[in-house]
Order: structure tokens, then C-alpha cells, then sequence
């Protein structure tokens, strides 16, 4: 995806006995990941149903990253519940 994307769906990916995960090699490429990167976890709860959506971001990038991406999203929930 080039330019200013949103999101798409990369990968589908599989949770072990011990709870891991493989991020998928081309992703991490793309990504420009590397081993000992740490990746911020953000999860999103909806009412009383538990977390049902899961964000993972550069925890390098997190504030530019949740600035840009996030805020709006969160903003919106936010003004939601209010109403």
C-alpha cells in the first residue's frame, strides 16, 4: 500500500500453547522490524464483551503514531459514550 493508507489485512496469524505469535516475514520487512523491537499493544474494549480489537505499534513511533492514526478514532468513542 503506498501513500497515505488506513489499514488493510496482512496477515492471519495463529497463537501457540505458549500464547506467541510470528508476525509474518514480509510484514516485519516492511515494517522494517528487527529482533529486540519493541512493539506497543493497545487494546480496544467494547462495553462489557472484553478487548475485541488489537493495535500494534513501533513502541519507537507510539506518540507521533497514536497522535495521527488513533486520535481521531479515539476522539469519536470518546464523544460516543458522552452522547
Amino acid at each position: 500500500m503506498k501513500g497515505k493508507g488506513c489499514c488493510k489485512i496482512d496477515a492471519v496469524v495463529s497463537i501457540d500453547a505458549k500464547g506467541q505469535i510470528v508476525l509474518p516475514k514480509d510484514l516485519r520487512e516492511r515494517a522494517k522490524l528487527k529482533p529486540n523491537n519493541k512493539l506497543a499493544l493497545i487494546g480496544f474494549e467494547r462495553d462489557d464483551d472484553g478487548v475485541c480489537c488489537i493495535v500494534m505499534i513501533k513502541a519507537d513511533a507510539l506518540g507521533s503514531t497514536v497522535k495521527k492514526m488513533l486520535g481521531p478514532i479515539l476522539k469519536e468513542a470518546l464523544e460516543e459514550e458522552k452522547a
